[in-house]
């Protein structure tokens, strides 16, 4: 009896040993899932995701999804009186990774896991961001046209979800300028 009992619970702790990496794995895939699911609807990919021209007009170039604003891009000044309180609203680059308005330049960050995008980020910390509109959740603050205030009201979830998504892209170096406040 004793040795049936033995063996009852040694096939039970190997069964737990091997069903919880398990289920952990298959919760992060879906997480995962989840968060490329939430990234394509949210349209993650207009702003931070470099584009090519083609005749149909700019396309995703996806050796570079979410890596930002390309840091070789140039980009043209500005025209004045263009922008401003008596100017109109915002004014973008061709692959719309970079925006002009009355806050100044912002560019696209880089979403990608390298050391020049979130690679450093914590969950908490990326949730936080979404959720106060500051860089790193305290830091500067998250410049137009990004819609924090609207990411912000998705569930911790589902904020988990699109950062899983962000960690299991390859990671692409790409220096995203600093954003130029307004002249």
């Amino acid at each position: 009896m004793k040795i049936a009992m033995h063996a009852v619970l040694a096939c039970a702790s190997v069964t737990a040993l091997v069903a919880g990496p398990v289920h952990a794995a298959t919760a992060a895939k879906a997480d995962v899932s989840r968060g490329e699911y939430l990234v394509n609807l949210g349209g993650c990919n207009d702003c931070h995701s470099p584009k090519t021209m083609t005749p149909q007009g700019p396309v995703l170039d996806t050796s570079r999804l979410l890596s930002g604003h390309p840091a070789d891009m140039k980009v043209p000044d500005v025209p004045p009186g263009v922008l401003g309180p008596q100017g109109w609203g915002a004014v973008t680059t061709p692959d719309l990774t970079a925006w002009a308005g009355p806050w100044g330049v912002s560019y696209a960050a880089n979403l990608t896991p390298d050391k020049t995008g979130i690679a450093g980020w914590t969950v908490d910390q990326f949730i936080q961001a979404m959720r106060t509109g500051k860089h790193l959740g305290v830091g500067r603050p998250i410049l137009p046209p990004m819609p924090w205030q609207q990411i912000g009201k998705l569930t911790d979830r589902d904020l988990r979800a699109i950062y899983a998504y962000l960690k299991s892209l390859k990671p692409i170096d790409n220096q995203v300028p600093a954003p130029t406040p307004p002249k």
